[in-house]
């Protein structure tokens, strides 16, 4: 019989990345991870992959390659992603790092990095944005994220592994169904979503979030998983409390304000917010941690805009733990949230058959990064506003309204 962790290494291989016969997984992760790393290959190896290839990293070792030099992408690493990526790989993201592992090191030299293997690694980007390979990003816990969660607690790994698995819904019973239970609580929101013909939505809370949001023509929400091109259902994220679209690129305007801090590469952004008019960053500032913001606002112009748009109703499962995890794949699904950057090509009707110009042409942001952040607050108001000029609430005080989840479809 399996235990917690067994059970939490399957889920991810047959519903995260949901692996195939004869498949190559590529998984990366710290090198801390190297036992639960093996409980993934084993359940890869048992539904019958071809290979399982581990890339591990080490903090430390980074912090020096960042301090001591110019750290660029070598040839070789965009050469393993392409090809792999050509062969049919699916990729495994296993996140944990210390949230202060990169504090002092230059945003610019960390961003600089991941710009340039972005732009080196375009046929492996591809094959993952036109959802032709899945990939999957999950959480373990390391030693240095677990006192930073947890800095009074006597075991802080213990403590946060109790946590991952809670929020990640595996337990005594059936991790695999309550997934597919899990995905079947979204399909109605999503449905409603889709079908009101929404022309934009106003966000308001009390720390200052007064924006408006046009969604481009042809909007598409989704929640929970994706469809690969081959029909394969997989989940990006484990774990998710999100349904998620993608904003018209030009069409978002007034002030927005974070409700939690943003753990980036290593270092922490607190108390900071936006200003936004006809989609473009005007102006900003942060308590802590500017610089981070204007490294990832200069990666390239498409970064000044927002790509996603992620409804999440305050007191969901990861919120009501009222923990920081300072971890944006954990705190992201415990607030609804934003992300500067990459707009999903799925968010939009026919936007998996699009070139990038035409995905521009229909309002869907690009670009080399794309960075979450939180706004959810227990008093946030989502109004949308239909085309046919009716107006109603999808939020009041940070949660679904019953008129939203009674609206009639008919």
């Amino acid at each position: 019989m399996m235990n917690l962790k067994e059970k939490y290494a399957d889920l991810i291989v047959r519903s995260g990345l949901n692996v195939q016969k004869d498949q190559i997984v590529v998984i990366r992760a710290s090198v801390e991870m190297n036992e639960f790393v093996r409980l993934v290959a084993k359940a890869c190896f048992e539904v019958g992959a071809k290979d399982v290839v581990v890339r591990y990293s080490d903090d430390a070792i980074n912090r020096l390659r960042y301090q001591t030099g110019n750290r660029m992408p070598y040839d070789y690493e965009a050469q393993f992603f392409n090809e792999t990526a050509l062969k049919g790989a699916c990729y495994l993201s296993l996140v944990g790092e210390d949230p202060d592992a990169m504090k002092g090191v230059d945003p610019k030299s960390l961003s600089s990095y991941s710009k340039a293997l972005r732009g080196m690694t375009q046929p492996y980007r591809d094959k993952l944005d036109y959802l032709q390979s899945s990939w999957c990003v999950a959480s373990v816990p390391t030693l240095a994220w677990a006192q930073k969660v947890y800095p009074d607690s006597k075991d802080p790994v213990s403590d946060l592994w109790d946590a991952v698995l809670k929020i990640s819904r595996v337990n005594e019973k059936d991790a695999i169904e309550n997934w597919n239970e899990h995905r079947a609580s979204f399909e109605k929101r999503v449905n409603i979503l889709n079908q009101l013909d929404i022309e934009s939505v106003h966000y308001k809370n009390a720390l200052g979030t007064d924006l408006v949001v046009e969604l481009p023509e042809g909007y598409v929400f989704a929640g929970g998983g994706s469809f690969l091109e081959n029909g394969l259902y997989y989940f990006p994220n484990i774990p998710t409390e999100e349904i998620f679209s993608a904003p018209k690129k030009t069409g978002v305007n007034g002030k927005l304000y974070s409700a939690l801090p943003l753990a980036y590469n290593g270092a922490i952004v607190k108390d900071f917010w936006f200003e936004f008019k006809d989609g473009q960053v005007v102006d900003y500032d942060a308590k802590e941690g500017k610089e981070v913001l204007t490294s990832i606002l200069d990666t390239d112009e498409g970064a000044k805009y927002l790509g996603e748009i992620a409804l999440v109703p305050y007191g969901s499962p990861i919120s009501a733990l009222n923990t920081l995890f300072y971890e944006t794949l954990i705190d992201e699904n415990a607030s609804c949230h934003f992300a500067l950057g990459a707009s999903y090509n799925e968010c939009i009707e026919g936007g998996l058959k699009m070139s990038e110009e035409e995905l521009l042409d229909h309002g869907m942001n690009q670009s080399f990064t794309h960075v979450d952040f939180m706004v959810g607050t227990s008093d946030l108001s989502i109004e949308a506003t239909l085309k046919n000029g009716e107006k109603i609430f999808v939020f009041k005080d940070g949660k679904y309204t019953s008129e939203f989840d009674e609206y009639s479809l008919n």
